[in-house]
């Protein structure tokens, strides 16, 4: 499993999770299949999670989106 974390003090500019465009997840899937490699991890399941952090209002909001580049 893989986890990406984002945190926002606001939503001014749109959430925590929108922040993980889909240039990020090409990214970040990159960068996995190649620590997959480099350890040996072929044909095990993966997985990428997203969590999105917000601290509304001096209350923190923490949201987990689980298989979050399913669509990849």
């Amino acid at each position: 499993m893989f986890v990406e974390v984002k945190a926002r003090e606001s939503r001014a500019f749109g959430t925590a999770a929108e922040a993980v465009t889909q240039y990020k997840q090409h990214r970040i899937a990159t960068i996995a299949s190649e620590y997959v490699m480099q350890h040996h991890l072929q044909n095990r399941p993966c997985r990428f999670d997203v969590v999105s952090i917000h601290f509304d209002g001096g209350q923190t909001v923490v949201e987990v989106f689980q298989n979050a580049f399913s669509g990849r």
